[in-house]
């Protein structure tokens, strides 16, 4: 068996992978050669494509060997053998690593531009190459998407050894290759055309991706905007489903952003109700590097404010009613601006309503809080605060989950509970 080109390899690796499609999965082509082959599974699975980019960290005096390799975010990744059999020194180390990190930003810039890296905290990376020799790259790519978040990692290639599972020794939670021949020699020994990819053909892929990604499905398309905040500007992202009957403002917490994948996959099941939403930055990248800033209450809560008149004044959006949703601070935010802002609805995922304190009892929206069965000291948090509410209220429990509903099926149960109560309370307003 032999693959036409990197086009062919990618789609019959993506007719493999159909059984993950699923709002949680990014797709991570390795530059260059595996970016056409991801480029195709993204399609195949309807997902994000990203590329995931390392860099090795050659040994001073033998480049060639590895002490370690870096990825984007600050990852690094150390061969801690390598490093005591050279006697690198720390100074050396560092060295090597701030000029492979300039590098490392200009590929970034290269291929993507202004747009930022996927997120991949809590979701399914599938790595794709367009073959696995050695492995010593896969590893390390499975290595960085491991130490970016991800909760599981799939390497997909067309062809590998018969040993590729053992060559990645563990790194990823599941190797899926088409073809593992008894006589692998090269990777480009299984194609009929194996020219080099050039960087405008990854650059090209990518913007592919993000063209399809934008333009598909019921979602509508998704927009960058700005929302005003007195002296500040935050960065969103809208979403105006065509005969949306509501929109809803998300309030993240933690000093997460409008990037959180746990708070795209619940958009994205609103979307499909037919439901609006705008995620946005609460703080600014310099407030959000004070912790202090994320239970800041009160501004986290004006921010919220400042959002829920732009919408009031955005023609998309300006005649459609109004929900908030809040995870974790943001919940608290959402729930001290809602006496003023005056939602329709409020809902609370694994949120600390006990945060807004003394603004309870003033709040006149109906609020669902949403926790998970096994955070008991969140649990006891929600209910201390809504014994405080004096509005419909009701606190449903996610069996099995964490605060984070990273447990299989949990973060559905969050997005259906989350529909059907927007659904349920925000009605057409009348303006």
């Amino acid at each position: 068996m032999r693959f036409a080109d990197r086009l062919e390899a990618g789609r019959g690796l993506g007719a493999r992978l159909r059984e993950l499609r699923g709002p949680d999965v990014v797709v991570l082509g390795l530059p260059r050669g595996g970016v056409p082959v991801a480029a195709e599974v993204a399609e195949a699975l309807d997902a994000p494509l990203d590329v995931c980019l390392v860099r090795k960290l050659g040994v001073p005096y033998q480049p060639e060997l590895a002490m370690g390799a870096i990825g984007e975010d600050g990852v690094r990744v150390l061969n801690t053998d390598v490093l005591r059999g050279t006697g690198v020194r720390d100074d050396e180390l560092a060295r090597v690593e701030e000029q492979e990190r300039r590098v490392l930003a200009e590929r970034a810039e290269r291929y993507r531009g202004e747009c930022p890296s996927t997120p991949l905290t809590g979701r399914t990376a599938v790595v794709v190459d367009d073959g696995v020799a050695t492995g010593s790259t896969a590893r390390v790519a499975c290595q960085v998407a491991r130490a970016r978040g991800a909760a599981r990692i799939v390497l997909a290639v067309p062809v590998a050894p018969r040993d590729v599972a053992h060559r990645l020794g563990g790194d990823a939670d599941d190797v899926v290759c088409l073809l593992t021949p008894w006589d692998f020699a090269a990777v480009g020994q299984f194609y009929d055309d194996f020219t080099q990819t050039e960087d405008a053909e990854v650059t090209a892929c990518l913007r592919r991706a993000r063209r399809r990604r934008t333009n598909a499905g019921p979602s509508g398309a998704e927009r960058e905007v700005t929302v005003p905040a007195g002296a500040v500007r935050l960065g969103g992202s809208l979403t105006v489903p065509e005969g949306a009957t509501g929109v809803v403002a998300f309030a993240h917490g933690s000093g997460s952003s409008r990037h959180s994948p746990r708070n795209r996959h619940v958009a994205e099941g609103l979307h499909r109700a037919g439901l609006g939403t705008l995620l946005f930055d609460l703080l600014t990248d310099a407030e959000a590097r004070d912790r202090d800033n994320v239970f800041d209450i009160p501004l986290l809560a004006a921010r919220l404010l400042a959002a829920t008149h732009w919408l009031r004044a955005e023609p998309t959006t300006s005649g459609l009613a109004l929900g908030y949703f809040g995870a974790s601070t943001g919940a608290a935010a959402a729930l001290w601006a809602a006496p003023e802002g005056h939602p329709a609805a409020v809902v609370s995922r694994g949120g600390r309503p006990d945060l807004a304190g003394s603004r309870l009892p003033e709040v006149t929206a109906p609020t669902l809080l949403l926790v998970g069965g096994a955070d008991p000291l969140v649990l006891d948090l929600n209910r201390a605060a809504q014994a405080r509410l004096r509005c419909e209220n009701r606190l449903e429990t996610v069996p099995g989950a964490t605060h984070l509903f990273e447990e299989p099926g949990t973060l559905e149960r969050v997005t259906e509970l989350a529909r059907d109560w927007f659904t349920d309370h925000l009605a057409p307003a009348h303006v």
